[in-house]
């Protein structure tokens, strides 16, 4: 079973001869690995632990005072408009906010003459080449990443800001939203069209939840913010691709809103959080819904031994992955304190797993 047939044997919720993988981790877990191994690219790294999922990027060609990629990867301005100043601890660096653009602004119209991007300050002229030197010798699952309309917005407005607008003056904070989902959404729509029709699904994302419950309520949710969220899942379902949708925290209430608007797979499933319990999740959204994630980063990657780990990440896929519709890795990006000796036991549970 090639990557491609056994991501898709699992979203039809199927049972493949693995579970399949993915891989996503910090720059100092890249170079952690790269120097492990003796590999000279993190496309090395995804080869050498079967990866099957497989990210594709445009690349930035927009305006010279902007850094080009979204802050929590890059300091300084990015192309939203937003100031990110890099703050370390002894593992890793992490890029906060340090200038919401649009903290000042007073009415919709302020927002609608933001000088916002456009897809035009992008480059997707490789992807074809890009994804043909991915398959090269298997066909991988392709995704590309569009954006968000609950995070985005908030980064730009300031977090206080924002949240109050939506009780206050939820026509700013929907303007926001709004203009965040079009330009994410055309930008995702040009990838598709310059990949020639290789990408095989479409995220979204925001973390709306937090370790003990939801950011904001449901209702508030719903009303607010789930139009522009439902801009990027269902107008991409609907055209034939898969969706995903990354929220860290406790986001249950929710879920079945998710399911209702098209989503595909729920990431990062976070078990930590209070409410997702995987036996909960399969149970109530399993028959309609694909989980991506679930090894926990809070008690599990970083702090087990290598035998706890291989031990929780087995049960783990034995619930999730019941009947298919589980892909098992780091819930969120591998983090700099994580021992390497406990990054290839995750893989190589994973590779080494066979259902019954």
């Amino acid at each position: 079973m090639d990557a491609y047939t056994r991501i898709v044997t699992v979203l039809k919720h199927e049972t493949p001869d693995r579970p399949p993988t993915d891989y996503n981790a910090t720059p100092e877990v890249h170079e952690q690995l790269l120097q492990y191994f003796g590999f000279e690219s993190v496309h090395e790294i995804e080869d050498h632990f079967n990866i099957d999922m497989r990210w594709v990027y445009p690349k930035y060609t927009g305006p010279a005072d902007f850094s080009g990629a979204a802050g929590v990867a890059v300091e300084g301005k990015d192309f939203l408009g937003i100031v990110w100043k890099p703050v370390k601890n002894k593992f890793g660096t992490y890029n906060e906010i340090a200038v919401s653009p649009l903290a000042g602004a007073e009415s919709v119209q302020e927002i609608e003459e933001y000088p916002w991007p456009t897809a035009d300050w992008f480059d997707f002229s490789h992807l074809k080449e890009e994804i043909k030197r991915i398959n090269d010798k298997e066909r991988h699952f392709i995704c590309f990443f569009a954006g968000g309309a609950f995070e985005t917005p908030w980064y730009m407005r300031g977090m206080e800001n924002f949240l109050s607008d939506l009780l206050l003056q939820p026509e700013i904070a929907e303007t926001i939203s709004r203009k965040a989902q079009e330009f994410y959404k055309a930008r995702a729509l040009k990838a598709l069209e310059q990949s020639d029709g290789q990408i095989d699904m479409i995220g979204s994302g925001g973390d709306i939840g937090t370790q003990r419950g939801m950011m904001v309520s449901p209702g508030i949710w719903r009303e607010h913010v789930k139009p522009y969220s439902e801009k990027l899942i269902r107008s991409f379902k609907d055209m034939g691709y898969y969706t995903f949708y990354h929220s860290c925290g406790s986001i249950v209430p929710v879920i079945k809103d998710l399911v209702e608007i098209g989503l595909d797979v729920l990431d990062p499933v976070q078990i930590s959080a209070d409410g997702m319990d995987p036996e909960f999740l399969k149970t109530n959204f399993g028959g309609s819904l694909s989980f991506h994630g679930g090894i926990d980063e809070q008690t599990m990657l970083p702090v087990l031994n290598s035998g706890q780990l291989e031990k929780e990440i087995v049960k783990l896929i034995a619930i999730l992955g019941r009947n298919g519709g589980y892909i098992p890795c780091a819930a969120h990006a591998i983090q700099p304190d994580t021992p390497i000796e406990n990054i290839i036991t995750m893989y190589e549970t994973i590779s080494h797993y066979r259902y019954s």
